[in-house]
Parts: structure tokens; sequence; C-alpha cells
């Protein structure tokens, strides 16, 4: 982009630095600041987990006379709800990310899903509680854009992939907590009660995680793009600051300094313009990697206690139970096979991830449908499934926010989140429908759909994925605000090396 284009309401200020600051970041060792954004952060997939779970496992008790005496389809299309409000927070909120950087949306939306989830508790009919799951979704789906944006930007390159697959797969530890706590709840507090005070543990986590989050910067990377280059480099000594508490000799940052204009604000249309231009493929990945993993998630976790209070006679207050094995196995996935994703790379790792599990899905499908498993087989059979396809699923994750431009990094992530889950946001209501022909046929239509689109989309990822494996952002999609045709003397070198 010349300096003319670089005018007028694209905000540039008419200079341009020239940075370490994101090779730095790369090159720092493993230290306790990380594991402080990994926590601090990364909480929101337990927290999602967590309700995505709940709702799940009380759809059975909420049909009960004695808590809101919803219908069978009422209690499944609740997760539908809470879907369409987290598609319209991860786009609103997606574009504020972008527009006033990571840290700020990260403690807004943290505060609206812990308000709404604790509305959620006090509902006292189906409208109710399907408005604020709606609102508490939204929060969610904020949560998305602006902790993807912030974790790949703040992680070292060379690790990134299996961190950004630990942190996803952390999904599973609020799905074992709230299928543990449901249990407790519903065998040991009258129902009328219990529900209501499944949703209020969300709200005590977060408000414990909105403590951590204070301490947590804004991204560097963000401010440098957004005019703001001195403050990224004291954002940065700081942290090397921290990191040198437990490693007093940092190394050396290795490749060349990255040009960037300096701009106040950048144009939401025009960068919109260059992802399209530059990156339609990786479009067509990202969105089927997305609505793949997102069809098969929001069927099955959604109307899982119903197959097997319905199918399988097992009781309500019990089928919770059966979700923890189901997320010790995807839990294990991405822990397992994350490293993988960082030396066997992408291509290969994401697109048999998501064949292996389409392929299992379809021979448990056929199992189901003869009668062949128990509701504890079928548990195991899930454990299989989903030991892959959690690998899979948080590595779209990374994908899609590891391979656009950093200025539309949350947008990106919003965009193809919200299209996957809009996409999917009908199949716990389609289950839901399937699930009450009492008909093991008509249920496993759905499971062989969601093993279609895995497959699918594992196929696109042969052919479309990119090797974005150990390797620094800016080098993997170049920045939108990266210099371009300006001569050297209208540069200004700005933290070259590490301090």
């Amino acid at each position: 982009m010349s300096s003319s284009a670089a005018t007028g309401d694209l905000g540039a200020t008419g200079r341009v630095v020239e940075t370490m600051i994101p090779r730095r970041l790369d090159a720092l060792p493993w230290s306790r600041w990380h594991w402080l954004i990994v926590i601090g952060l990364g909480v929101t997939w337990i927290l999602d987990g967590f309700e995505v779970t709940l709702v799940g496992a009380l759809a059975g008790v909420l049909t009960h006379k004695d808590t809101l005496r919803l219908t069978t389809q009422q209690a499944s299309s609740l997760g539908t709800w809470y879907l369409l409000g987290a598609v319209g927070g991860a786009l609103f909120f997606g574009y504020l990310t972008d527009r006033v950087g990571r840290k700020k949306l990260f403690m807004v939306t943290l505060g609206v899903y812990l308000v709404f989830t604790v509305a959620s508790g006090l509902a006292w009919n189906f409208w109710s509680l399907a408005t604020f799951r709606i609102l508490a979704g939204a929060g969610i789906g904020g949560e998305y854009a602006a902790i993807n944006s912030a974790i790949d930007e703040l992680i070292p390159a060379r690790v990134r992939g299996r961190v950004a697959l630990a942190i996803n797969g952390s999904w599973w530890f609020g799905t074992a907590m709230a299928a543990f706590l449901s249990y407790e709840f519903l065998s040991n507090i009258r129902e009328s009660v219990s529900w209501r005070l499944g949703f209020l543990i969300g709200a005590i986590v977060a408000l414990g995680i909105l403590t951590i989050r204070r301490l947590i910067p804004e991204s560097p990377r963000w401010l440098l793009t957004h005019g703001r280059a001195d403050e990224a480099e004291k954002v940065v000594t700081q942290i090397e600051e921290q990191v040198r508490k437990t490693h007093p000799q940092l190394p050396e940052p290795e490749g060349e300094p990255i040009a960037i204009e300096q701009r106040k604000h950048i144009n939401f249309i025009d960068i919109s313009k260059y992802v399209i231009q530059n990156y339609p493929s990786r479009g067509v990945l990202g969105l089927s990697l997305m609505i793949g993993q997102a069809f098969l998630y929001n069927a099955i976790f959604f109307t899982y206690t119903l197959v097997l209070t319905q199918f399988f006679n097992v009781n309500a207050s019990r089928a919770p139970l059966y979700l923890i094995p189901f997320a010790a196995g995807n839990i294990a996935g991405p822990l397992v096979l994350g490293p993988l994703f960082d030396s066997i790379g992408r291509r290969v790792m994401i697109s048999s991830t998501y064949i292996i599990s389409g392929l299992l899905l379809v021979v448990t499908g056929m199992l189901f449908t003869h009668g062949t498993l128990s509701a504890t087989t079928m548990t195991l059979c899930w454990c299989v499934i989903f030991f892959f396809a959690s690998a899979g699923a948080s590595a779209a994750y990374l994908t899609v926010s590891e391979l656009f431009p950093l200025e539309a990094r949350a947008m990106a992530i919003a965009l193809f989140y919200s299209a996957g889950t809009g996409v999917a946001a009908l199949s716990p209501t389609i289950f839901g429908a399937l699930i009450a022909t009492h008909s093991r046929t008509n249920v496993n239509y759905g499971y062989l759909l969601g093993a279609g689109l895995m497959i699918a989309a594992g196929i696109v990822a042969v052919f479309l994925a990119v090797p974005a494996e150990r390797r620094a952002l800016e080098d993997i999609a170049k920045p939108f605000t990266a210099a371009r045709q300006w001569p050297t003397s209208k540069r200004r070198r700005v933290a070259a090396t590490a301090h």
C-alpha cells in the first residue's frame, strides 16, 4: 500500500515503525507469566463447556412438574437459544475487539456472561429462561473472539498449536464439572431448587477469573497496528521483566524486523476486502472446519441425556454421570495429539482427526440403530470418537485465529464461529425432534449427517490446510498495516532487540 493510500479514513498517522516486538514475544521461554495467560483467558472454554453440558444434563429435569414443566422440545431447544445468543455476541463483540482492543472486551464479555447466567437461575418460565440463555450465550460468544485473539498473540509460535489445543480442550473440564455437580444437586437437593443452583456455579467461577484478568496486559501486537507502538514497547518490556524472574537470560529474537504503518483507526470494509481478495481458500477451510465440529458437538451434547433416558432407560438424575468419561476422552485428545500439530503439522493432523472421528461415528450409529450398545458401551464409543474429534475441533478454532491478518483476527474468529454455530444452532432442536420420535433409525440419520460434515471438512483440509506450525503470525498472514513501498528514510526503528 502506498503512502497516499494510507491516509484519510484509514486513520494513518503519517509514520512507519520497524519493530522486533512480535519476534521478541515468540522468542520468550515458557514461564509463569504464560501460565497466567493460560489460566486467566483459557477459563472461557471451561465456562462454555459447563454451560452447554449443564443445560443438556438438566434438560430432562426441566420437563418435570416441580421445575418449569417444559416440553421435551422446549427443553432441548434451550441449547439453540444459547447458541443463537453466542452467534450474535461473537459478531458484535468481535467487531469491538478489533476496534477497541482485546483487554477491554475480555473483561466486558465475561461480565455479561456472569450477569445473565445468574439470571438464568432465577427464570420463572420457558421464555424467561430462553431470553437469559440468549444473553449469557452472547457473553460467551464475545469471549471466543477476544480470548482466542489474545492467546494467539501472546503465546510463542513454537508452541502455539499445542497450547491452543490444550486450552480449547479445557472445555471438557467444564463438562466434567457440570456433569458431576448436576448429579450431586439432582440427587441430594430437591429438583425445584437444584437446577437453579447449577447456573450459579458458573457465575462464581467467572467472578474469580475477573480478578485474574486485571493482571493481563493488552496485546502488544494489537497496540502496534493501532498507532500505539511506544505503548506496545512498554508492555513487552514489562512482560520480559516478568519472564526474567524465572529465566534471567532471554534468547535473542530471530528474524527480520516488521515495518508497521501507525494508524489510529482502521476501516473494517477495507480490511474485509483485503482478506477476501488475498485469502479466499482459507475462508473455505475455516468455514468447513467450524460447521463440521459445531454441528457434531451441539447436536450430541445438548441432547445426550435425552438419548440415555429414552433409549437406555437411564435415570434422569444419573444420566449426567455418563458425561464424565465422555469428558475424559475429549480432554485426552488435545493433550495427547496437540504436540503433533506443531511437529507433524496442521494439514496431516487436522484432516486425519476429522476423517477418523467421522468414520467412527458412522460405525457407532450403525451399532446404536441395531440395539447392540448399552448405555456404558455407547459412552465408551463416544469416548473414542471424541478423542479424535476434540483435537480436530480445537484445531478449527486455532486455524481461524492464526490464518488471517491481525487487524481482522477477532472478527474472523467471530465470523467463522458465528457461521459454523449459526448453521449448527438448530442441531439440538433437530435432534430433539428425532429423539421425540422414539426411533433409533431416525436418530441415526442425525448421526450420519454429523459424520458426513466431519468427513467432508477433513477432505477440505487435505487440500486447503496451511502449514502454520511453528511460524510467526505475521509470517502466516501479513498484517494489513504492514508497510508497503515506504522508503527506509521515513521509517522509525522501535524495539529492535530485547532489553
